[in-house]
């Protein structure tokens, strides 16, 4: 068995501090300050401790495009942002639409060993939207996958949707969908509204992601099947799900740190970093999409960590690749979004009244909701003996300014460069064992 480790008068979800005593790759005890001991100490004294991060949605590029990111680094830039497990979308080279493919991902995060890597597999054979790729075969494999996705491009065939969806409900899987009309959006370059023509930049109208949306939900309805919706970025969208929920349909949704922060504005610069898909939207659908992940119509903040290598980025506009890193900054971005009511914090103790982040909605936004709809049993589990000891330990303490050229990914396309953060991880504990220490790689 390995040495046990004390985790020193950390604060679970924010509250009291206690010391918790992790023997193996599990929760051993939780006791009061000072009365535990181990082989090995971490000191997490003022840290609020999380369950370890779950991201349903990252781009690690591998296989065939390690230019840009490999699984290492990917997992590297995970586990310094607090994540100890991601979900690798199928978009690699080759695509990750069969059993052979998702088993290649699946072991070499195995080996690489700083967090999970659960492949997504495709929904389509080569994202091309004709064929349904092998799905029941990715889902029997040794990856186990359960998420399917044709990310990067949007399941636009209804028929095929709907066969999808009723594929993967016989193994409980999910469909996340990429909800983009491609009749709708061709040549678009940002979001559509008086700035797109001001700029001289096509189009990218709302309407192409809440029709597709409105669609999934009632074959969703249909089917009985689980429907997950990608990275929302519209206040209609919003209205769409939240009108679906209200009627029970199986439907959940993420957004992302950079459309819960970023806005349309940033476009006039034609920096290409700040090019994505879905685009940055306008302050309005910025500010529903913060009121639905605080009021639960949005489920998860998932990232979309898109790395590109520095010529796909740096070029002209419309020549550039869409995408932005998200890994590293998601936490501290989500600790400025993700915030109390001001008459909800406590004045007796309990969480500190001086941090307005709700730590409980943190956790379940990045880590319990997650794990749960891509089923990773031992991932987001509650703060408690016999509990897996997976972990994240943040300094609220502190802030953090970002670097592209300090960053783990192979990429530096960061749209955060130079912004001040809150907070920073000093720990990561994956399954007991410390893959973070000290801010630092293990």
């Amino acid at each position: 068995m390995s040495d046990s480790i004390l985790v020193r008068a950390g604060r679970p979800y924010g509250q009291e501090p206690v010391d918790i005593v992790i023997e193996g790759d599990r929760i051993a005890a939780i006791a009061e300050v000072g009365t535990a001991t181990a082989d090995r100490v971490l000191d997490a004294q003022g840290c609020v401790v999380l369950p370890g991060l779950v991201d349903l949605h990252t781009h690690l590029r591998e296989p065939g495009r390690e230019h840009a990111e490999t699984i290492e680094s990917g997992s590297q830039a995970a586990a310094l942002g607090g994540f100890t497990c991601v979900h690798a979308m199928a978009n690699t080279s080759p695509v990750a639409d069969t059993a052979g493919v998702v088993e290649q991902v699946w072991r070499r995060g195995i080996e690489c060993g700083l967090v999970d890597v659960r492949p997504v597999g495709a929904v389509t054979v080569g994202l091309e939207g004709r064929q349904l790729a092998e799905l029941g075969a990715m889902a029997s494999s040794a990856a186990a996958v359960r998420v399917f996705s044709d990310d990067g491009l949007c399941v636009h065939d209804p028929l095929l949707m709907r066969r999808a969806l009723e594929y993967v409900k016989a193994f409980d899987g999910v469909v996340a969908q990429h909800a983009q009309d491609p009749r709708l959006t061709e040549g678009a370059q940002m979001n559509e509204s008086e700035l797109s023509g001001r700029l001289g930049l096509a189009g990218w109208p709302a309407v192409a992601e809440e029709s597709i949306i409105a669609r999934d939900v009632l074959l969703a309805a249909h089917t009985g099947s689980r429907l997950h919706v990608c990275h929302v970025s519209t206040a209609g969208s919003v209205e769409v799900i939240r009108w679906a929920k209200s009627r029970g349909m199986p439907v959940t949704a993420e957004a992302t740190p950079h459309h819960l922060l970023l806005t349309e504005e940033l476009v006039s610069t034609f920096d290409p970093v700040y090019k994505v898909n879905p685009p940055l939207r306008r302050r309005a659908d910025v500010e529903a999409l913060r009121a639905a992940v605080l009021d639960g119509t949005i489920d998860i903040i998932a990232t979309d960590h898109a790395p590109h290598p520095r010529e796909d980025k740096d070029c002209e506009w419309a020549a550039a690749a869409m995408g932005m890193l998200g890994l590293e900054t998601a936490l501290g971005i989500a600790a400025q979004v993700v915030t109390r009511d001001e008459n909800s914090g406590s004045a007796d103790g309990g969480a500190d009244a001086t941090d307005s982040t709700d730590w409980q909605a943190i956790a379940q936004l990045m880590s319990v909701a997650p794990a749960r709809i891509g089923q990773v049993a031992d991932q987001g589990q509650p703060i408690e003996p016999g509990s897996i000891a997976n972990l994240a330990i943040w300094d609220p303490s502190v802030e953090t300014t970002v670097s592209g050229e300090r960053l783990a990914s192979r990429s530096g396309n960061t749209p955060y460069a130079g912004f001040t953060l809150p907070g920073a991880v000093r720990h990561v504990l994956f399954r007991g064992r410390p893959s973070v220490v000290d801010g630092g790689l293990a």
